[in-house]
């Protein structure tokens, strides 16, 4: 593993634990040239994911690419990091065991959106407000209206 701080090639495993479940390892590494301590975790990948953007250009999946909007539509919420990345990790297991290599942002998007709702009802009006690109407030007023008109009826 090369060091991020200092480039070099050869770096040492200080500890290794596993993590998430034991669906991932973390290890604290050390660079022996620089000094540098570092953590890498490594998951295990079913298969190499592409997403085909609205557009039609394509694009290898980026696992932290939708931890960050996923922990930005979380940002200042009472939702422990734990939760959120146990979300994560869900969707993206089910994406790679839809049997898919090509999957769509409109797919991610609604897996997301349904992680989302499970776990935290502001955290997924935020999601949907750029998913679905909320342009004026009335947008919003008629996709939380559209929220609790199926909790009710879910309800009932």
């Amino acid at each position: 593993m090369r060091c991020p701080f200092c480039s070099h090639d050869d770096t040492q495993v200080k500890d290794s634990r596993p993590t998430e479940e034991n669906h991932a390892i973390r290890r604290r590494r050390f660079c022996p040239a620089c000094g540098s301590r570092f953590t890498t975790f490594e998951r295990v990948q079913l298969r190499e994911l592409m997403v085909v953007k609205k557009d039609g250009q394509r694009e290898l999946f980026d696992r932290d690419k939708l931890a960050r909007s996923i922990f930005l539509a979380c940002r200042k919420r009472p939702i422990e990091d734990e939760r959120v990345e146990k979300a994560l990790n869900g969707i993206q297991r089910r994406l790679e065991s839809s049997g898919e290599s090509d999957i769509t942002t409109d797919t991610i998007g609604g897996i997301v959106m349904e992680a989302l709702s499970a776990l935290d009802q502001v955290a997924y009006v935020r999601y949907a407000s750029v998913y679905k690109d909320f342009c004026e407030a009335k947008d919003f007023e008629a996709f939380v209206e559209n929220m609790q008109d199926s909790e009710e009826a879910s309800e009932q």
